[in-house]
């Protein structure tokens, strides 16, 4: 039964087509898991979340095993087909309710103020428009709501970051499922409008070479209002 929170039909069902990133990203997100700690990673994120959430760009669904049980439900938009098909798979392995539903960022297909909590991993940086994206997060969100986000994005010295925007301008978009790598995802927190909580910059992976997308931020952002 499709959630009352859910709007459908209001968005192209594969508004994202990336067949051949979505395996790739399939297999090396698994890995990650393990490999360089990214399930600790989201358990830090989705700590103490509570009441409904809603999750954008949920991939092949990875956060769903690690939502407390405090979550009432998630509703988890993810536009790209094969990744979603697998979102649907782990949603049925999940501890709390989950709906995936097919949906761009930029015009998400949800009521406003629907949501408590909004998620956000890795998703803001391959986003088509990232003021839009932050636009909707806000209007989806219940005055006072928190938003968790997990992204990658500018960071090292001045070559690391000349590196990044000289990949950006070319093949690394087109590569890597529209990714980018010189966003700054806390500066467009505050832009939007979004109250920044604490957070904490890390490198993914912790050890070995730095690469253009170690530098990561993990951290939480509320929608003002409400009065709190």
């Amino acid at each position: 039964m499709p959630l009352r929170s859910v709007r459908p039909h209001t968005v192209s069902r594969d508004s994202v087509h990336h067949p051949l990133f979505a395996r790739y990203y399939a297999r090396i997100s698994v890995a990650a898991e393990t490999r360089i700690g990214m399930a600790a990673v989201r358990d830090r994120l989705l700590a103490g979340l509570s009441g409904r959430v809603i999750e954008i760009g949920a991939g092949n669904g990875l956060n769903f095993a690690h939502y407390p049980r405090t979550v009432s439900e998630v509703v988890a938009i993810e536009p790209e087909r094969l990744l979603r098909h697998l979102a649907v798979e782990a949603a049925l392995r999940a501890d709390v309710p989950v709906d995936v539903v097919p949906g761009a960022a930029e015009a998400l297909p949800v009521k406003s103020e629907a949501f408590d909590a909004a998620v956000v991993s890795l998703v803001l940086c391959s986003v088509r428009d990232l003021t839009r994206t932050l636009g909707e997060l806000r209007r989806v969100l219940r005055p006072g709501g928190t938003l968790r986000f997990y992204e990658h994005g500018a960071g090292g010295g001045p070559a690391m970051r000349y590196a990044q925007r000289a990949l950006d301008r070319t093949v690394w978009p087109p590569l890597n499922g529209g990714c980018h790598l010189s966003r700054d995802p806390v500066a467009a927190l505050r832009t939007a409008g979004f109250e920044l909580g604490p957070y904490r910059r890390l490198l993914m992976p912790e050890k070995g070479p730095r690469l253009p997308t170690s530098y990561c931020v993990l951290g939480t952002a509320r929608r003002p209002g409400g009065g709190e």
